[in-house]
């Protein structure tokens, strides 16, 4: 049975290409132990590679198998796991293409990346019943301190690039690439309400009023932010957007009172 320690130095070898085969292995293998354990290590990679590819599957379609896996590649010997558990391996892995030069010809894969991460974290999320439309209208909205609880799937993805239109042409038509964006940016609400994920436009303000009640901000807060960002922001329209999405799941009307859990 292997000690703790060489498990620990067999994990460290395994993910680290210029780690040499540990001892223990050494003495004990036939043949050549270097050239053994190296394919090892790469079927290792191979796994982590194949992964990626699986939570990216638009993004890697966007600029092709090749280039995405030796993308993968750099970001694996970078940013290896810290569980074995790999259902949220690569939260990183948009932030790492967003820097990664070789990308720079696609400028809005890696915001598209953050897309497609936020739908496979919302996949994944906690379950939560929307609050009946009859509580919320009984809910004092006029109140200072009124504050809503999210749905715990819900995610904002801002971004400069039409990231909604790439995703919906790739996804849904089976196109890699449009042949003419809109000009404008596109910021998207993702969320899980009963079995599919749900992928909408956030109209003007919309996301700086949603992360502002995510962060615990009363809808006077909220509002107020999302005015300062967006001086057209229509109150009105984004409460009726939240309430019809589902995204509701609970009100509170003072600072003392918690969410239920």
């Amino acid at each position: 049975m292997a000690t703790p320690d060489l498990q620990g130095a067999f994990a460290r070898a395994v993910l680290d290409a210029s780690a040499a085969v540990p001892g223990p292995l050494v003495r004990n293998a036939c043949g050549t132990p270097s050239r053994r354990f190296g394919i090892y290590r790469n079927n290792v990679y191979v796994s982590l590679i194949d992964a990626l590819a699986n939570r990216f599957p638009f993004a890697a379609r966007l600029v092709g198998d090749e280039f995405f896996r030796a993308m993968a590649r750099v970001y694996v010997e970078i940013d290896l796991p810290r569980s074995p558990v790999l259902l949220f391996y690569g939260e990183g892995f948009a932030d790492f293409v967003a820097d990664f030069p070789p990308a720079a010809p696609v400028p809005y894969l890696a915001d598209v990346m953050r897309l497609e991460w936020a739908w496979h974290a919302a996949y994944h999320a906690a379950d939560a019943e929307p609050l009946p439309l009859a509580v919320l209208r009984e809910a004092a909205w006029g109140a200072s301190e009124v504050r809503l609880a999210l749905h715990p799937s819900l995610r904002v993805v801002r971004s400069p690039y039409p990231i909604i239109t790439i995703w919906e042409l790739g996804t849904r038509n089976g196109e890699d690439e449009p042949a003419r964006l809109p000009a404008d940016g596109e910021d998207a609400l993702v969320m899980r309400p009963k079995l599919d994920v749900e992928v909408r436009r956030l109209p003007e303000g919309g996301a700086t009023f949603v992360l502002a009640l995510k962060e615990g901000a009363s809808l006077q807060e909220a509002a107020a932010r999302a005015i300062d960002d967006a001086p057209a922001f229509d109150l009105a329209a984004n409460l009726a957007g939240l309430v019809g999405s589902a995204a509701v799941v609970a009100v509170r009307e003072n600072l003392n009172e918690t969410f239920p859990q």
